[in-house]
């Protein structure tokens, strides 16, 4: 099989989906691989790397797209690149088709065959730990005063306490924000719905970390001294309410910072909206709101190498078997599965775009 890995070209977007390493076991197991160049530059891995692991440098994305059987990237495809889809090509990608109709017209009228990368885990996207870890760290830097914050410093000194955090959400995001936190001796609130990860908790962090259940009336009552908020809350889309209201910002100190890492428009932070690392922040009524929607892309190299070890497995399985078989062996690689020439097959996208969609089992079998 023919396998391309594109260049990213999303803002401040500087991972790639395999690296020399993947590469190299591809191209000894007989397939060929086509890396757009420069496309694990800003990651550490120059093209002299993928070329010595045996794959072939491309000029440009169109060279990719033409002659690739199944075209890889990270982040999803962007509009400049619908143009170079080719039909029935293999595509695995983070598409977060749900929210994207005109992508998912795209990939239907190609008839491809579209696997969205996120659906995919078994046990999680490092990303996820990336990026929960990450956002606590940009939260802290942006409570600096020379970045318009509190002025306050995340482990406080003698006589004077460490910050107070809220993180909203205990799952492998928030779990990975405590622990940056946590480490750093800010005093943490971790509110959640389950009430087993709430008492796995409290016994996997120190005692500076305590929690909570996650509800409106819990949030207002801790908004007031909160410094530092991270909401790790995938929010369901066809919800109209929200956890924080634009309302509820005024009970917050001016200065103080809200990191939305699950970046939902419309999700559990009211005022949220996308910004990118040329301008990560924007201030709502005196918070400071931190929205990049691509936060393990600050840190490629990291993000790279642990989510290529984690998406490589699929991607040889769809190599060495062919797609429908690789389909049919792992259920995992199915949950992914959003298209299928010309035919939905993702629940998520069926049920909010309100679309006719088959279950993958009953297309394939």
């Amino acid at each position: 099989m023919k396998i391309g890995i594109l260049k990213e070209v999303k803002d401040g977007e500087s991972r790639v989906v395999l690296t020399p390493t993947e590469v190299k076991v591809l191209a000894r197991n007989g397939h060929s691989v086509l890396v757009e160049k420069n496309a694990g530059l800003k990651a550490g891995f120059p093209d002299q790397l993928y070329l010595e692991a045996g794959a072939e440098i491309t000029q440009q994305a169109k060279d990719i797209f033409d002659q690739s059987d199944m075209v890889a990237k990270v982040k999803e495809i962007s509009p400049k690149e619908y143009s170079l889809l080719q039909p029935e090509q293999i595509l695995f990608s983070c598409l977060h088709p749900a929210a994207n109709k005109e992508e998912v017209d795209v990939l239907l009228d190609k008839k491809l065959v579209a696997i969205t990368a996120e659906d995919t885990h078994r046990f999680g996207s490092p990303n996820c730990e990336v990026a929960g870890k990450l956002g606590a760290l940009m939260g802290i830097q942006y409570l600096l005063s020379t970045n318009g914050g509190l002025g306050k410093l995340v482990g406080g000194v003698g006589g004077v306490p460490g910050i107070k955090a809220l993180v909203l959400g205990g799952g492998i995001v928030g779990k990975s924000a405590v622990d940056v936190l946590a480490s750093l001796r800010a005093q943490v609130r971790l509110l959640d719905i389950n009430i087993g990860v709430l008492r796995e908790a409290q016994f996997l962090f120190p005692k500076n970390v305590t929690t909570g259940f996650s509800n409106q009336e819990t949030i207002k009552e801790i908004l007031p001294t909160v410094d530092l908020i991270i909401n790790c809350v995938k929010w369901p889309k066809k919800r109209t309410d929200h956890l924080i209201t634009r309302e509820m910002l005024g009970m917050m100190q001016k200065g103080s910072v809200i990191v939305d890492i699950s970046a939902d428009v419309g999700g559990a932070i009211e005022t949220y909206r996308p910004t990118t690392f040329k301008e990560p922040v924007y201030t709502v009524d005196g918070v400071i709101h931190f929205g990049v929607d691509n936060i393990p892309g600050a840190v490629p190299n990291t993000a790279s190498i642990a989510y290529a070890a984690s998406v490589f497995p699929h991607i040889q399985s769809i190599a060495d078997k062919g797609v429908e078989k690789a389909l049919l062996d792992d259920e995992y690689l199915r949950k992914g599965l959003t298209t299928f020439k010309g035919v939905l097959t993702h629940e998520e996208t069926g049920n909010i775009q309100e679309r006719q969609w088959v279950k993958p089992e009953e297309l394939l079998k």
